[in-house]
């Protein structure tokens, strides 16, 4: 399995493919949302993403608030979210920074305008991911790869968006996903990461994070999450939508640095490697005499251990050395060599 994102290749044995979550943390201020691009692209992110909304699409107006909004959802949208002209702005204003542009269409019709402006990957969030008849439509209408996230469902719900993306024939990745904002720690369960590449092997398995921290999102690469989607915001102290689940830009970069690394030390050779020879030689231990021995004596237990370097005689041969005579005389805690042994 595999996912093409403008034309960067994601699959199980490429490097982790890392989103900074923009969301609406501009608050509706394109030129905030342009500095937001500037600084993921400086942190080292893939990939920067937005939000379309057209919030008479994509709900009612009156419709039950969570605890991560201070005023009704629809309210805020009409007030903050961007145009489809913003959109194209900012799309170009990626590429110029060699960034990719990605965003999360929130309704058909939401993805069919960002379709026109030539967005050629769709981000699906957990609310929409059992909104079967819209992403599969969005699916078979424009073809695009598209990257889902999973939070708030089952297994069983998992499993039917799967079968039923199969049938549409588009790449897609699943993003394991908590909707808390924050999350509890507790139910987070990156165990699931394993579960969703056993069960699901023709997605790509990544993982969106909503914890205040990176702690889980290092966790989740080393798991083998492939794609890893954090919110990021310019200061932590700032009002936004997402204020409380976004990591500040000097985060992002430790983000980005740390998954480099991990993906660097997560390979499965065991060897002697070439910086480990030079301490081998001090480190390992050698059989060594305890007491002076005579030349024609007989090596007993008592006149041989065990210590540092490891130049002499490995010290799991010492068993080798007791029984053998000495054809030299060999001083106290001196290295015997086979040389000096008959």
């Amino acid at each position: 399995m595999s996912i093409n994102i403008e034309g960067i290749i994601v699959n199980q044995s490429s490097p982790c493919f890392i989103i900074a979550e923009g969301c609406d943390n501009h608050m509706g201020n394109v030129h905030a949302a342009k500095e937001m691009v500037i600084e993921a692209r400086r942190a080292g992110a893939d990939a920067i993403k937005f939000q379309h909304h057209l919030p008479d699409e994509e709900m009612l107006k009156d419709i039950p608030m969570s605890d991560n909004f201070k005023e009704p959802l629809y309210d805020f949208l009409k007030k903050h979210a961007l145009t489809l002209k913003q959109h194209g702005e900012l799309k170009d204003f990626c590429k110029k920074n060699k960034i990719i542009y990605l965003c999360t269409p929130f309704s058909y019709q939401a993805a069919k305008e960002l379709y026109s402006i030539g967005v050629n990957v769709f981000k699906i969030g957990s609310g929409e991911m059992t909104d079967i008849p819209s992403i599969t439509r969005i699916a078979r209408e424009f073809k695009k790869p598209m990257i889902i996230s999973t939070g708030m469902s089952t297994f069983k719900e998992i499993d039917t968006t799967y079968k039923a993306m199969l049938k549409t024939g588009v790449d897609f990745a699943f993003m394991n996903c908590i909707s808390e904002y924050p999350p509890s720690y507790n139910d987070i369960n990156l165990g699931v990461i394993s579960i969703m590449k056993q069960k699901y092997p023709k997605a790509v398995i990544g993982h969106s994070d909503h914890t205040p921290d990176l702690y889980t999102c290092f966790a989740a690469v080393a798991l083998g999450a492939k794609i890893i989607e954090k919110h990021i915001i310019f200061d932590k102290k700032q009002p936004g939508p997402d204020q409380s689940v976004s990591i500040n830009m000097e985060e992002l970069a430790c983000l980005v640095d740390g998954i480099k690394k991990i993906e660097k030390a997560s390979g499965s050779k065991k060897s002697v490697h070439y910086k480990e020879k030079q301490i081998r030689e001090w480190a390992f231990r050698s059989v060594v005499s305890t007491k002076e021995i005579k030349k024609g004596a007989v090596i007993t237990g008592n006149m041989v251990w065990t210590k540092r370097p490891g130049t002499g005689i490995p010290s799991v041969k010492i068993n080798e050395v007791i029984g053998k005579k000495a054809k030299r005389n060999i001083s106290i805690n001196s290295l015997i060599r086979w040389e000096d042994l008959t």
